[in-house]
């Protein structure tokens, strides 16, 4: 093992053991908050992505060159966290389908997804949600004429609220925000999507190589 990645371990392995404790965590979820004059001062960079209403998929395409790819970190059913409870008016401690992905633009990670989908969503022609596998979950939802979406939230996300697979890949880039703040990393937006009237809540968090220019 070479020295250089003796240190990613040690440094990964610090700042997990720091996120764990209270006095490091930015907040145990994100603040969310819905879009005002007190976001302005974000960079012009960020607040292209963050602030708009249009398609992320089809912008990341894009952005891209059309090189897009998807990858399913996890999907399972199992417990939301409580904001995500309180943003879909949900009881607490209720099952759902939580579905992560990280969206890849010649092969960089560019974004981290976070789907929540009510097993009360996933009914009749809506079941096609809970298959999609690799697909984006973006061009479901744009190409249903049935979709609206809800007012978008925004946030300052801390390390925490990442997968570790993350955080370690991104620990490993030298432009990495990670080493200069453990309680801070980067934005992410979410909002609630209907499809027939069914909600579903997606959260996207914008990662550094992305938003960091």
């Amino acid at each position: 093992m070479t020295n250089r990645s003796t240190q990613q371990d040690a440094l990964f392995a610090d700042t997990l053991e720091k996120t764990a404790s209270s006095k490091y965590v930015l907040h145990r979820e994100p603040l969310w908050q819905t879009v005002s004059h007190k976001h302005q001062h974000l960079s012009s960079t960020l607040k292209q992505w963050l602030f708009d209403p249009s398609s992320l998929t089809k912008k990341l395409i894009d952005y891209s060159a059309g090189q897009l790819r998807v990858e399913v970190i996890d999907q399972r059913i199992k417990r939301a966290r409580f904001s995500e409870y309180n943003a879909l008016k949900l009881k607490h401690h209720q099952y759902v389908v939580v579905r992560e992905v990280i969206l890849y633009g010649q092969e960089t990670a560019l974004v981290y997804a976070r789907t929540i989908m009510p097993l009360s969503t996933l009914k009749g022609s809506l079941r096609r949600l809970h298959y999609l596998g690799d697909r984006p979950l973006g061009s479901a939802l744009f190409a249903d004429p049935s979709m609206r979406r809800g007012e978008l939230e925004v946030a300052p996300i801390g390390q925490n609220y990442l997968p570790k697979r993350i955080l370690k890949a991104l620990l490993k880039s030298p432009k990495s925000l990670f080493q200069k703040n453990v309680n801070y990393c980067c934005w992410g937006r979410r909002s609630i999507f209907f499809l027939k009237n069914k909600p579903l809540l997606v959260c996207e968090i914008f990662l550094p190589a992305l938003i960091d220019k």
